[in-house]
């Protein structure tokens, strides 16, 4: 048991954790950087900490300090959030090593599931569906990998077994291209992630997105909580997510959840998770699983009615799930905007001060924001700044909620996406439901979102 929660995270995320910690009477302890001296969730904690300077790499990254800070104030746990140190398995077992709980899967379990080759192996012996593609990580002889590419068929991707967030990947269509590809990636691969290993799958040409939002607590029970259609997306970056995923049957989703708690089972899996798929022609194709909180859950909790990050929380306290499967009762439909301080047609980074800041409101609306009139954004970190999320009795009055709730929003003195999150909710492609993940790509590409051309309304560019 512990009684007090250091945040290593900032943001939203870290307000996100603050609260749920506030629910179950725990005390907080917020480490910042110096860019971050005057956010919200520095003010609002029980205890703070700065850590170091803006760069990441000396401050939200560098585990001695965040070990010492919680030495220091006596935490006994630390909620990653999500990106930064949330899915590195040498954090993780640091933690555990000084004594200190990670509220979060083992160790062994985010290694295991970082490495997307043992992660397919591992998926396959559950039961999980995963992508046709090569055996373990490809061998250095190129011949050999010619001969694998030639089993798995044209077109294909080559993708870094340590990669993510769409690194790490080339896709080929010919095998003329194969050789370089491989090379390529392999170089990246090593550069970006440490790990050169490589694995090749077939290339789907048009699928959705769909994930699978869990919750497990290491004792042997795990629970699945609906799904997420994020196939709205830029450049392998979420834009809008939904759930449930329109024009998919119940009863196909209803049996990927329950393969998808039968792996938690398998790896003896501790905490919430994701399971993330490709989906097309009626087929779910694992393609990883994220073993942190994800940015999105918000709106799996506005249907399950559960607090995700409370039930973190207290799976790390070693307590076992405090629902059943039966007692899931999804209901409804949620969406979520991810507003960024960018350019909503160029998407240039906007850093600067906000001048003004009005979050919408009203029956089934939710605003996870660290925003404040006077907060400067800096320019060190992940853009967005805002998590706006609607709900309603159906998707067609979720939509209309949210299109209404954007119009609501005020964000002076910095460019926002909003005006792209009205463009695209009113696309009718998207209001019918079931577009496929190159949707909004091709939408920018051809100018034919309405407004594309006119710049952003929401502020002024702001300077850093």
């Amino acid at each position: 048991m512990f009684d007090k929660v250091l945040i290593a995270n900032r943001g939203e995320i870290a307000l996100r954790v603050l609260r749920a910690c506030r629910a179950l009477g725990l005390k907080t302890l917020a480490i910042y950087s110096e860019a971050d001296k005057d956010s919200r969730h520095v003010a609002l904690a029980d205890e703070a900490l700065c850590i170091g300077p803006a760069p990441a790499t000396q401050s939200y990254l560098n585990q001695g300090e965040i070990l010492t800070a919680a030495r220091l104030a006596g935490a006994g746990a630390i909620h990653p959030g999500y990106g930064f140190l949330s899915e590195n398995a040498g954090f993780a077992a640091a933690v555990e090593r000084a004594g200190l709980v990670f509220v979060g899967p083992r160790a062994e379990t985010i290694e295991l599931m970082g490495d997307k080759v043992n992660a397919k192996r591992a998926m396959l012996q559950a039961g999980v569906p995963c992508v046709p593609g090569s055996e373990g990580a490809l061998p250095a002889d190129p011949e050999a990998v010619r001969r694998i590419a030639g089993e798995v068929g044209y077109p294909l991707i080559v993708k870094a077994a340590g990669g993510g967030g769409g690194r790490g990947m080339r896709i080929v269509r010919r095998p003329a291209e194969l050789d370089a590809a491989v090379a390529t990636t392999r170089e990246e691969a090593q550069r970006a992630f440490g790990n050169p290993a490589l694995y090749i799958e077939r290339f789907l040409e048009n699928p959705r997105h769909i994930e699978i939002q869990i919750l497990a607590d290491g004792q042997g029970e795990a629970i699945w909580l609906g799904e997420r259609d994020c196939s709205m997306q830029r450049r392998h970056q979420k834009v809008i997510e939904e759930s449930p995923a329109p024009g998919i049957a119940r009863a196909a989703i209803s049996k990927i959840g329950e393969r998808c708690v039968e792996a938690c089972r398998h790896i003896g899996y501790r905490g919430a998770g994701t399971f993330e798929f490709l989906y097309e022609e009626g087929e779910f194709f694992f393609i990883e699983m994220n073993t942190r909180i994800q940015v999105e859950h918000g709106i799996s909790e506005l249907n399950a009615d559960v607090d995700l990050v409370v039930e973190q929380l207290r799976i790390a306290q070693g307590q076992p799930l405090s629902i059943r499967q039966s007692d899931v009762t999804l209901a409804g439909h949620a969406i979520e905007c991810r507003i960024n301080a960018e350019h909503p047609w160029t998407f240039a980074p906007s850093s600067g001060t906000v001048t003004s800041w009005l979050a919408p409101g009203g029956p089934g609306v939710r605003v996870d924001s660290h925003l404040f009139g006077g907060y400067k954004v800096p320019p060190h970190y992940d853009s967005l700044v805002a998590k706006l999320m609607t709900h309603a009795a159906t998707r067609e009055e979720a939509i209309a909620r949210m299109l209404g709730a954007l119009d609501e929003v005020v964000i002076e003195g910095i460019d926002s996406t909003v005006d792209l999150h009205k463009s695209l909710l009113r696309d009718p492609a998207f209001m019918k439901g079931g577009c496929n993940i190159h949707h909004l790509e091709h939408l920018l590409a051809t100018g034919a979102l309405a407004g594309q051309a006119r710049p952003a309304t929401t502020g002024q560019r702001g300077a850093a």
